[in-house]
């Protein structure tokens, strides 16, 4: 019995599928784990890690995302702009006032892997702070990410 890679020129193996996720209510960091595990397609039995077998996914209601503990006041995202003084530092509270959607972007960006396969599973991650997108072109599927249901 032989292992099945998939290959890039097989389109029909590696087309891409798209997924609507509700982030209304989940915590940060359990639903950007699951959405990681979509973008590399790890969820999929002909994972390949050569080939971008990952599905797409679309992630509505980021404004109402949840972290737990004392996170919404203490986690603080840093940005250094490479000049003398230039770190910037904002809270998370901060950051949900002016763009909700970084704080998902940010961290499923960070659970990707630092390459190629990396950058480009990120391209396939739209995030939208209200109940709306515009990708109904994708014919996307409803995903359910509560714990233990798929």
């Amino acid at each position: 019995m032989s292992t099945y890679f998939a290959k890039a020129n097989q389109k029909e193996r590696v087309e891409k599928k798209w997924v609507v996720v509700d982030a209304r209510d989940q915590i940060v960091g359990r639903l950007a784990t699951r959405l990681a595990r979509l973008l590399q397609g790890k969820t999929d039995p002909g994972y390949t890690p050569h080939v971008d077998t990952g599905i797409g996914v679309i992630v509505i209601n980021a404004a109402h995302v949840r972290v737990t503990g004392n996170k919404a006041k203490d986690k603080i995202y840093k940005n250094f702009s490479g000049f003398p003084s230039g770190q910037r530092e904002r809270t998370y509270e901060r950051v949900m006032r002016e763009d909700p959607t970084f704080v998902l972007k940010s961290a499923v960006k960070g659970m990707l892997p630092k390459s190629r396969m990396g950058r480009k599973a990120l391209t396939h991650f739209l995030v939208y702070a209200g109940n709306e997108h515009p990708h109904s072109a994708q014919m996307p599927k409803v995903y359910e990410t509560k714990e233990g249901k798929k």
